[in-house]
């Protein structure tokens, strides 16, 4: 009977690590302005590196960030303002636990080249 179940065991903890692995499957990279209950006028940048981020915010307060482990796939833990956030997920919005909301700033597309 040991043996039948140690197949089941194995599959159970791949399954868990594959899913840890692959928590953040959005790059977030990019300029965002915040929408709401901003505390600055600038534009906030976010900088990732694998799972690791580093936050710039409106304010100009720089932080760390990364996946919070306990929560679904799309959560982020910021540690120097100990809050959470959520991000669409195609990351074109992270919104904070606190209210705060961030859109990506996409520079508008270039005009087509005319060739003559």
């Amino acid at each position: 009977m040991r043996i039948t179940r140690l197949p089941l065991i194995a599959g159970i903890l791949t399954a868990m690590v594959a899913s840890g692995a692959s928590a953040q499957s959005v790059n977030l990279t990019g300029i965002y302005k915040c929408t709401q209950m901003c505390r600055g006028d600038l534009p906030a940048h976010v900088t990732q590196n694998g799972t690791e981020l580093n936050i710039l915010t409106e304010a100009g307060v720089a932080s760390r960030a990364w996946p919070d482990w306990f929560y679904p796939s799309n959560r982020l833990w910021i540690d120097a303002f100990n809050l959470g956030a959520v991000y669409s997920p195609d990351g074109l919005l992270i919104q904070f636990d606190n209210g705060t909301i961030w859109h990506r700033d996409i520079p508008p597309a270039l005009p087509p080249v005319r060739r003559r």
